[in-house]
C-alpha cells in the first residue's frame, strides 16, 4: 500500500491508456550512443529489472556529488592557493558520470529486451533525471570553483536555473504536444563532462586558469556553452514544436493559460529562491552554496515530477505545488531576520525538501506498482493472492 496517494484515480486511468512517443534526432545519439547501448545491453542478464539499472545510474551521480562534497564542499578547492581535489577523484568522477549516462541509455533497451516496458519505467527514469540535474551541475562546478579563474556562486546559481528550465521544456513540450522531443544538449553535455573530468585528472585544475584565447577563460567558455545551447537550440526548438502542433491542430491545450500552466510553479520557485539569495541578511548563497543548490534542485525535481505525471496521464497540470507554501514561509523567516541562524534554517529546510521528495517518489512508485501489479525493482510477478 502506498504511503500516500499522490496519483489520483483519474491519473491512474490515464496511465492505462498511455503510449510512449518520443523523437530523438541528435546525430551523436543516433549514430554513436544508440549502437553503443545496443552493444552494452547484450551483456546484462535478462533477470535484471530496468528500473534497477535506472536507479544504479542515478546513484553514480549522487556518489559523484557526495565525493566532491567531501573534497570540495564550498567549491574553493580548484582555486589557486587551496588544496586541490586528488587526481583519482576526477578519474572516478569521469567514469561514474559516463556509467550513469550509459545506464540511463540502456534501461529502456533492457525493458524492451525483457518485454517489461511500463509507464512506471518511463516515469521513474524521467523523474530521476529531473533530480540528477543538480547533482551533475554542482559536481562540474568543482572543476572551476569560485576562485579568480572560476565562476561566482551567483553565476552558477543562474546557470543551474538555465539547466533546470532546459530540462522542463522537454516535458512542457510533451504536455502540449503528446510527443517527447529529446534535447540535443543532453547527450553532448554528458559526453563532454565525462571527458573534461578525465582531462582534469591528467592536466590538473591549473590548466583551466589559462585563457582559451586572449582573455577568454575556460570558465567563460563553460558559461557560454550552457547558455548558448539553451537559448539558441533548446528553447527555439521547444517553441517551434509547440507552434507546429498548434498550426496542425494537434495541440492538447487550446488556451494560452492552460498551455503555460506548467511554468507557474517553477517560476514561483525561482522567484522565492532568488528573493532569498538577494535579500539574505547573512548572504546565504556565499556561506552555503552546495546546500542551497541541493535545496533548489530537489524542489525543482519535485515540481517537475508532478508535471511528468500529468503529461503521461493526460491530465491537467495543477497550478501550484504544495511545497511552495512552506517555502514561502521559510524565505520570509530568513529575509526578515525572524529566524536569526540562517544557515540552520537552510539546513532544516533542505532536509525537509529532500525527505518530502523521497516520500513523494516512493509513494508514486508504490501506487503505480500496485496499479499495474508489478514489482518496481524485479521482473518477477506479484502473487495474485
Amino acid at each position: 500500500m502506498a504511503l500516500y496517494e499522490y496519483v489520483t484515480q483519474e491519473q491512474l486511468a490515464g496511465f492505462d491508456k498511455y503510449k510512449y512517443s518520443a523523437v530523438d534526432s541528435n546525430p551523436l545519439s543516433i549514430y554513436v550512443m544508440h549502437p553503443f547501448w545496443n552493444f552494452v545491453v547484450k551483456f546484462l542478464p535478462t533477470w535484471l529489472a530496468p528500473n534497477l539499472i535506472t536507479f544504479t545510474g542515478f546513484m553514480f551521480l549522487v556518489l559523484n556529488f557526495l565525493m566532491l562534497a567531501f573534497y570540495d564542499f564550498d567549491f574553493t578547492a580548484s582555486s589557486a592557493g587551496h588544496e586541490h581535489v586528488p587526481s583519482w577523484v576526477w578519474v572516478a568522477a569521469g567514469l561514474f558520470n559516463f556509467l550513469a549516462y550509459t545506464l540511463d541509455g540502456v534501461d529502456g533497451k533492457q525493458a524492451r529486451r525483457t518485454n517489461s516496458s511500463t509507464p512506471l519505467g518511463e516515469l521513474f527514469d524521467h523523474g530521476l533525471d529531473s533530480w540528477a540535474c543538480i547533482f551533475f551541475v554542482a559536481t562540474v562546478y568543482s572543476i572551476f570553483g569560485r576562485g579568480e579563474s572560476g565562476v561566482s556562486v551567483v553565476t552558477l546559481y543562474y546557470i543551474l536555473w538555465v539547466v533546470l528550465f532546459s530540462f522542463i521544456l522537454s516535458h512542457w513540450e510533451k504536455y502540449n504536444t503528446g510527443i517527447l522531443f529529446l534535447p540535443w544538449g543532453y547527450d553532448i553535455s554528458q559526453v563532454t563532462i565525462s571527458l573534461v573530468y578525465l582531462i582534469t585528472a591528467v592536466v590538473g585544475v591549473e590548466k583551466w586558469y589559462q585563457p582559451v584565447i586572449w582573455s577568454f577563460l575556460y570558465r567563460d567558455l563553460f558559461t557560454f556553452m550552457i547558455i548558448a545551447c539553451s537559448f539558441t537550440v533548446t528553447l527555439p526548438m521547444s517553441l517551434y514544436n509547440v507552434l507546429k502542433a498548434h498550426r496542425s491542430n494537434t495541440l492538447k491545450h487550446s488556451s494560452l493559460y492552460e498551455a503555460l500552466l506548467p511554468f507557474l510553479s517553477p517560476v514561483l520557485l525561482f522567484v522565492l529562491s532568488t528573493a532569498w539569495v538577494f535579500c539574505s541578511p547573512s548572504n546565504i548563497l556565499e556561506l552555503q552554496p552546495r546546500i542551497y543548490y541541493l535545496m533548489v534542485g530537489t524542489a525543482f525535481a519535485n515540481v517537475t515530477c508532478k508535471l511528468i505525471v500529468c503529461q503521461m496521464s493526460n491530465t491537467r497540470c495543477q497550478p501550484l505545488t504544495w511545497l511552495l507554501l512552506p517555502m514561502s514561509a521559510v524565505v520570509l523567516l530568513a529575509v526578515t531576520g525572524v529566524f536569526t541562524n540562517e544557515t540552520l534554517l537552510l539546513h532544516l529546510w533542505t532536509a525537509a525538501v529532500v525527505l518530502a521528495h523521497i516520500h513523494y517518489g516512493i509513494s508514486v512508485v508504490q501506487q503505480l506498482s500496485g496499479h499495474f501489479n508489478i514489482f518496481a525493482f524485479s521482473l518477477k510477478k506479484p502473487s495474485s493472492d
